[in-house]
């Protein structure tokens, strides 16, 4: 890759966009991964996942930088990453944490008022054997315990008919909260999303690095990924084997991928950079 400017922010969805639909696997976008790094241009993991699956994952990338939990609940910077402390966030186990929305014991709360509502309807992580966890989602035991090491929202699997599902979502939103709809689960939580956390970051890498601008570029597979795909300066969709694109409104700025998760991922970003 030719060098480009370091003022470029890359945030980029997980499931189905830099990771395989069904295996998982990063591969296809391994290469491009170690030239950005070169070049010191942060990639940003913007995902539905939880902090625990998240750190594994970097640990795996080697990647240094912040990264964004739970459809936008929360920003994790590590500690240090910056020069000072940005203003807001909390210190915890090496990380400043700036938060986006209510614990998950607020929304576990109201999910269970909806169960006398629409009974034997939906079901959710926290109430799931890890081993169903697993079985849903296509991930190991352990990842799936990781995956339910939740922080800040619920993904909820729904279980009866469309019309139904729909009176759910309004009457989950009618007690403040946010659905979203993932590749695979509805994901209750605040009022949150990628596209705010993306701005909130990309704001604090201005003022931290002293830059006279930042340049974002979203990359996302599912209607979870809209919000950013939408705030950014450049979006790539990545196609799906298994479910339409999301619809933006944005009419420019934006590119979609002709192969599917990684492969999609490498040719989409490496044609925008």
């Amino acid at each position: 890759m030719n060098k480009v400017s370091n003022n470029w922010i890359i945030f980029t969805d997980l499931d189905g966009s830099l990771l395989d639909h069904d295996s998982y696997s990063h591969k296809a976008a391994d290469g491009l991964l170690g030239e950005l790094e070169q070049d010191q241009i942060p990639v940003i993991l913007t995902t539905s996942k939880t902090r625990a699956e998240v750190l594994s994952l970097r640990a795996e990338l080697n990647n240094p930088h912040p990264f964004i939990i739970e459809n936008g609940a929360a920003v994790f910077i590590p500690q240090g990453y910056f020069t000072t402390k940005p203003e807001g966030c909390i210190e915890t186990d090496g990380f400043w944490i700036f938060r986006f929305c209510q614990e998950r014991s607020y929304w576990l709360a109201i999910l269970e008022k909806a169960k006398l509502i629409f009974p034997h309807s939906f079901s959710h992580f926290s109430v799931m054997k890890e081993e169903v966890i697993a079985q849903l989602t296509g991930l190991s035991l352990e990842q799936a315990q990781q995956a339910n090491q939740r922080e800040f929202g619920e993904p909820i699997t729904w279980l009866g008919v469309d019309k139904a599902k729909h009176e759910f979502i309004l009457w989950l939103e009618d007690q403040g909260g946010h659905v979203l709809q993932g590749g695979r689960f509805l994901h209750l939580s605040g009022a949150c999303n990628k596209g705010q956390a993306l701005v909130w970051l990309a704001a604090e890498y201005k003022k931290q690095r002293n830059l006279p601008t930042t340049k974002t570029i979203a990359i996302g597979d599912s209607g979870n990924d809209i919000a950013m795909l939408e705030q950014a300066d450049l979006a790539l969709i990545i196609r799906s084997p298994v479910h339409e694109s999301p619809k933006l409104k944005r009419t420019h700025g934006f590119f979609i991928s002709e192969e599917f998760g990684p492969r999609g991922w490498n040719a989409g970003l490496r044609k925008i950079l």
